[in-house]
C-alpha cells in the first residue's frame, strides 16, 4: 500500500478539493440521510477559503492522488463554507478559554476506511495544540460522527441544521479535551 502524504492546501487546490467534497457527501451520506437531506446538507457544508488563507487546511494524497482534507481554526466558525455566509464568524478565539474548530474533513470514497480521516484529525490536533489550544470541537454529520467517536470526541448537543426547501440536516456538536 502507498504512503499517505500530507501537506498545506492552496487556493490552487481548490477546485480539486470542491471536487472530493461533492464526491464525499454524495456517497458517503447515502447510509445516513435521504436523498433530499443530502441534498439540503450542501448549504451548510462545504469549504471555507478562509482556512485556505490562514495555512490551517491539509491535504492528504496517495501517488498524487487527492484522498481527503481538513482543517482546524483559530476562529469562531464551527461550520459551514464560503456560501453559508450566515454560519460564518471571523472573529478570533482564545485558546486559554475557546476550543479550537476542528473543520471541513471530507474523504474521498475511494479512500474511506483507510486511515485518511484519522491522519488529517491528528494532523489538525496538533496543529491546534501547538497554538495552545487545549479542547477542540466540531460539527459532526451522521457519517462522520463515528470516525470521532473512535477518535475521542464525545457528542455535546444534537442539532439540526436550518431548513433548505423545508429538510433539516442533522448534526452533532462534538467536542475533545486536547491536553
Amino acid at each position: 500500500m502507498e504512503t499517505l502524504i500530507h501537506r498545506i492546501a492552496t487556493r490552487d487546490d481548490i477546485p480539486a478539493i470542491r471536487a472530493l467534497m461533492d464526491r464525499a457527501i454524495n456517497a458517503l451520506q447515502r447510509d445516513f440521510l435521504t436523498p433530499a437531506a443530502i441534498a439540503a446538507s450542501r448549504a451548510v457544508m462545504g469549504l471555507d477559503t478562509q482556512l485556505i488563507d490562514d495555512g490551517s487546511y491539509f491535504l492528504v494524497e496517495q501517488t498524487g492522488r487527492l484522498a481527503g482534507c481538513g482543517g482546524w481554526s483559530h476562529r469562531a466558525t464551527l461550520y459551514g463554507g464560503d456560501h453559508s455566509a450566515a454560519l460564518r464568524d471571523a472573529r478570533l478565539l482564545d485558546p486559554a478559554t475557546d476550543p479550537a474548530r476542528i473543520r471541513a474533513m471530507f474523504t474521498d470514497p475511494a479512500f474511506a476506511r483507510r486511515g485518511v480521516g484519522r491522519l488529517i484529525l491528528s494532523l489538525c490536533e496538533a496543529a491546534a495544540r501547538a497554538a495552545g489550544f487545549t479542547r477542540a470541537e466540531m460539527m459532526a454529520t451522521l457519517a462522520g460522527q463515528p470516525l470521532y467517536a473512535a477518535c475521542g470526541y464525545v457528542p455535546i448537543e444534537a442539532v439540526s441544521a436550518a431548513p433548505v426547501d423545508g429538510v433539516a440536516v442533522p448534526l452533532v456538536r462534538m467536542g475533545k479535551d486536547l491536553t
